[in-house]
């Protein structure tokens, strides 16, 4: 399995709203996206400099599947609009295995 994690900080303008958007629009993508096996958006509750405001967390059966999220239209979208409201993207990709 792939776990893929996305952090951003968002502008401080709109970033309330802008966060609730961006939580509706990725979880969204379940029903859009068949190989999205699992998907979590969390808004951050910490004030702190050092915290991000918004999380995606999700699951792949494999790297194929990630590749396949990635490139599909509303994938592309959600990406887009996210872009004009973010100042800063951290992201990690790894497989996970169950102990």
């Amino acid at each position: 399995m792939i776990k893929h994690i996305v952090m951003w900080k968002l502008q401080e303008e709109g970033k309330a709203e802008n966060a609730i958007k961006i939580k509706e629009i990725l979880e969204g993508l379940k029903s859009k996206i068949n190989v999205i096996r699992f998907i979590e958006v969390g808004i951050n509750i910490e004030k702190s400099e050092a915290a991000y405001d918004i999380v995606l967390v999700s699951e792949f059966e494999s790297q194929n599947d990630l590749e396949s999220y990635q490139i599909h239209p509303d994938h592309k979208a959600a990406g887009a609009f996210i872009k004009t409201v973010a100042t800063n993207r951290v992201v990690v990709d790894y497989e996970a295995y169950t102990i």
